[in-house]
């Protein structure tokens, strides 16, 4: 079940689903669950368009604009950076570089890749199930508003306690 990229890479986890079915709400809900059960647990987010965590006016903005290919603002509680780069890196890499000292992470979106996933599904955002009977082989589990024969483990949308206790024995148990 590990794919290329090493241990940290073993305990990611995508969330996949069409936009507005809910996997941000899902992950919301399950962050507190694990972290109750004492993991440490990484959150990754895909989006593939641009986006500006920085605003004009700021210092870390005002560096970035004026060429820093790498900018890190620090505090006693928390980090962030702005790295630039010409494609986004693997999401191994990513892993590997900046969840190596987590128990699980959990990332939304990440289709395009060899990530274990888990779709979310609610039946008003589309109809047919997209990760259909046996149709990707990366599947590993699923959240849905309604019952849904999908070959692997189909959880409701609500039930963060077992999808957590999935999560818990399929990735994070097995290497302890």
């Amino acid at each position: 079940m590990s794919p290329a990229g090493g241990a940290a890479a073993g305990k990611t986890v995508a969330f996949v689903a069409r936009s507005g079915t809910g996997k941000t709400t899902l992950i919301e809900k399950l962050i507190p669950e694990l972290k109750r059960r004492g993991y440490r647990v990484g959150a990754l987010k895909h989006d593939a368009h641009r986006f500006e965590i920085d605003h004009p006016g700021k210092d870390t903005y005002r560096l970035t604009a004026a060429g820093a290919d790498t900018t890190l603002i620090t505090s006693p509680e928390k980090l962030a950076l702005v790295k630039k780069h010409a494609a986004s890196p693997p999401v191994e890499e990513i892993v590997a570089a900046y969840f190596a000292d987590m128990d699980i992470v959990l990332a939304e979106g990440f289709r395009r890749t060899t990530l274990p996933r888990i779709e979310v599904h609610r039946r008003e955002r589309g109809g047919d199930f997209p990760g259909g009977a046996g149709g990707d082989p990366l599947l590993v589990a699923v959240a849905s508003d309604e019952e849904i024969d999908a070959g692997v483990p189909v959880f409701r949308l609500d039930d963060a306690a077992g999808i957590a206790d999935f999560l818990e024995a399929t990735f994070i148990r097995r290497d302890h």
